[in-house]
């Protein structure tokens, strides 16, 4: 399969084409190697394909050899001028990582105020949008979170068709691998080896030097913890002290900011506990997923095992990919593995390897007195469809619903 093939993303780049022309700065936001670059070189095509002229697409990647000496506003509006077009006709802007530019956001801000233009920029760092760009364009932007490729894009990639027998073979290697592009289209043998530099990266460019971090032994120290830890339930002391019972000293403060920076950074994602009955959150210890199973493989040595929290782990990126916020429900002394909610709709999924012989998977969800949505995702396939009226769902066949 060819790149340009590969990497077509149609249900991001609608989201592009839905808010073209609008008052609204497209900001797509994600993980360093998710596609954000490729969509936004997806979406420029597109606008050629509309008639609109090379002259009025400006197009700047920032960590491109071309544009990395313009780290500071000054310059970025001295690149600008030289390229915009003098006869006052539509201009549509694609700045990827445009973070690294002190002062972009007052700059985004004058040429949506001046000019007749169509804005979209890409960044791999949460921060971006809080603080000043927040402060300047409240509620005149639109996110568009990107993570990587779904099982259901995987299987495109493959050329693997939903109802064929080898899903199952290719869930495990999903699994086992991961979602970016770059990974999924690699030979075997050098899968590893991509996802140690994707991960070495991520870790290096997008937090430690970011950060100004020198020496990145406890942050990866820390990675390695989340990464091992997934789906349980997590604080920063439980992190001190293990940490220390492996001879490395480091302190709360320090660990929380790394917890900070490794989410801003979209490596980790946290969810919090909700108390169902109460309707309110917890003040307490969250949970950490991974923005990918591959990467969790990698950051642990590449051991197996802990397959039950590696489920969880990709429901809880499937459920934020598919646009629910996810939290960790909590039902007096019981859990609910999640709350996904997304405007008026509610659904709670309880995530299971295997059902146990002895108890019901549904015993939890049926103590919710609500009507909302339940259903529990297996790990393995079961003939039955249902317990108690819940749908019991195998993991392949509920990424692949539509």
């Amino acid at each position: 399969m060819g790149r340009n093939q590969l990497f077509q993303r149609p249900a991001y780049l609608q989201r592009l084409i839905d808010f073209k022309d609008t008052d609204f700065i497209k900001v797509i936001t994600g993980v360093r190697r998710s596609g954000k670059s490729v969509l936004l070189l997806l979406y420029k095509e597109y606008l050629k394909q509309e008639n609109i002229s090379d002259d009025h697409i400006i197009y700047m990647n920032f960590e491109s050899f071309e544009y990395q000496t313009i780290t500071t506003e000054e310059k970025l509006w001295e690149k600008f001028h030289e390229k915009l077009p003098k006869d006052g006709e539509k201009i549509y802007l694609l700045l990827d990582e445009v973070q690294v530019v002190d002062g972009w956001q007052r700059v985004i801000n004058g040429v949506r105020v001046s000019f007749n233009s169509d804005i979209v920029i890409t960044g791999s760092n949460a921060k971006m949008l809080s603080g000043e760009l927040a402060t300047l364009l409240s509620g005149l932007y639109i996110e568009i979170p990107m993570y990587p490729l779904s099982f259901q894009e995987f299987l495109a990639v493959k050329e693997i068709h939903p109802d064929s027998r080898k899903v199952d073979t290719a869930y495990e290697e999903y699994e086992k691998y991961g979602g970016f592009p770059s990974v999924v289209i690699a030979e075997e043998g050098i899968k590893d080896t991509i996802l140690s530099g994707i991960f070495d990266t991520i870790v290096l460019n997008d937090v430690a030097l970011r950060a100004g971090i020198k020496d990145p032994a406890v942050l990866k120290s820390v990675i390695r913890f989340l990464a091992d830890n997934v789906g349980q339930l997590v604080n920063t002391n439980k992190i001190v002290n293990t940490l220390k019972s492996k001879g490395i000293e480091t302190t709360s403060h320090t660990v929380n900011r790394y917890l900070d920076l490794l989410e801003s950074g979209y490596l980790f994602y946290r969810a919090k506990q909700y108390d169902i009955r109460g309707r309110e959150y917890l003040r307490t210890n969250g949970k950490y997923f991974i923005v990918d199973t591959g990467l969790r493989r990698n950051a642990v040595g590449r051991k197996d095992g802990n397959y039950s929290n590696r489920l969880e782990n990709i429901v809880y990126i499937e459920l934020l990919r598919r646009g629910y916020s996810v939290d960790i429900g909590k039902l007096e002394q019981k859990e609910i593995d999640f709350v996904a909610r997304k405007l008026d709709e509610t659904i709670y999924v309880q995530v299971a390897y295997q059902m146990p012989n002895n108890t019901h998977e549904t015993d939890n969800l049926l103590n919710i007195k609500d009507n909302y949505k339940k259903i529990v995702v297996t790990g393995r396939y079961y003939e039955v469809e249902q317990i108690d009226g819940i749908p019991i769902v195998y993991i392949a066949d509920w990424l692949l619903e539509k």
